[in-house]
């Protein structure tokens, strides 16, 4: 429940833990990225989704799109300039580390399946509309060394 907890205020063990930053890093990444011409579109996609499905061995169910794949896809505006502020997180702390930052690219929906499931940064779909996805070993991950 992070900042909307009203027991965070009594008790240093219910603040939250961490850096707060899922929600910016593909906004900031897109923006630095892409739009200053360090990476590609395509890059962008490959850092952002298809290499992790890869590592979890969900490829090519996730991390691309085809027939008969079970892809998420979030639809992105490039163009779009927004400034970063807390008041425009869902995160569990009370403040942003990138706040004022402004940046070119932004999610404006989310299809899960085919459906819905966020848009304008507002959630609309259903808790159940998710499912879980067993990892399973992957080809492309890279062995664990032993550090002994």
């Amino acid at each position: 429940m992070g900042k909307l907890n009203p027991k965070a205020r009594t008790s240093f063990r219910w603040v939250p833990n961490g850096t707060p930053s899922v929600e910016t890093r593909m906004p900031i990444l897109f923006s630095r990225g892409v739009v200053e011409g360090r990476i590609t579109a395509n890059e962008f996609v490959a850092l952002t989704s298809t290499n992790h499905a890869k590592i979890y061995g969900l490829y090519p169910e996730k991390g691309s799109i085809a027939p008969g794949f079970d892809a998420d896809v979030v639809l992105w505006d490039p163009n779009r300039k927004e400034t970063i502020s807390q008041s425009l997180m869902h995160h569990g702390t009370d403040y942003t580390p990138y706040e004022g930052q402004q940046v070119t690219g932004w999610p404006v929906m989310t299809l899960l399946r085919g459906k819905v499931a966020a848009q304008e940064g507002k959630i609309v779909g259903e808790k159940s509309d998710g499912r879980f996805l067993e990892r399973r070993r992957s080809p492309y991950a890279v062995p664990a060394r032993d550090v002994r």
